[in-house]
């Protein structure tokens, strides 16, 4: 086993016996230990009751953090005549039709989020494959497949984040970066953990969020008090 760093250490043993934190205690922590030469992200992982295998228990949305992210998005927009003009207009960074659907199946994906217009879906249907696994493939549910291109290509610019529950019933994501103010990250946090509340599916049973837990990029882990993230 590799040999651990000093201040991976020493990050390590500041959040022994620390669990089920208020949202500002573990914000403060994580914040006070994360000695990256890099501004880490900070992530948030949510545990849920439920199992995404049936259809009535999938978790999937998305939400405007009030702070963004902290993260330069790559948009990708598939579109055609005016709307690839507006799409331009509003900073995506790749507009394309055909020639953008040969690139993806050549394998470059230059793209943070991906967004298309409703008649393009038949072109964009030919890459599932390719943008299904890395949760890129457009979706009318998360206002990803759209005439406003302009506002969503916005959007994703802004800090819009998507998530969608995993196989094992856990939402990951980054919601700031740790430079963002204590308040900040907080009040990221909390509209992070709302739009995952309010996503509740139909056919979840018994405790939906069993768990919510924070970290930095390249530090541990540490459990916030649920009603905490729900509401301050």
């Amino acid at each position: 086993m590799a040999k651990l760093g000093k201040r991976t250490t020493a990050a390590r043993e500041a959040f022994v016996g620390k669990e089920n934190l208020t949202v500002e205690e573990a914000v403060s922590l994580i914040k006070a230990n994360a000695n990256a030469k890099f501004d880490e992200t900070l992530e948030i992982a949510l545990n849920l009751g439920v199992d995404p295998r049936h259809a009535d228990q999938m978790v999937r949305g998305v939400v405007g953090l009030p702070n963004g992210t902290g993260k330069d998005v790559r948009v990708a927009v598939f579109a055609r005549g005016p709307k690839a003009d507006e799409a331009k207009a509003a900073g995506a960074d790749i507009v394309g039709a055909e020639d953008l659907m040969e690139i993806v199946q050549g394998g470059k994906i230059e793209f943070d989020r991906c967004i298309a217009t409703p008649d393009m879906m038949p072109v964009v249907g030919r890459l599932g494959k390719v943008l299904g696994p890395r949760n890129l493939m457009p979706n009318p549910k998360v206002g990803t497949v759209t005439m406003d291109v302009a506002e969503a290509v916005k959007a994703a610019k802004g800090g819009e984040v998507q998530f969608k529950v995993e196989k094992a019933g856990v939402v990951h994501a980054g919601i700031g970066k740790i430079s963002f103010d204590d308040a900040k990250l907080a009040e990221n946090i909390r509209a992070f953990v709302g739009a995952v509340a309010k996503a509740k599916p139909a056919g979840s049973k018994g405790s939906y969020m069993k768990k919510v837990s924070l970290s930095s990029t390249m530090g541990p882990g540490v459990s916030v008090d649920v009603d905490s993230a729900i509401s301050k």
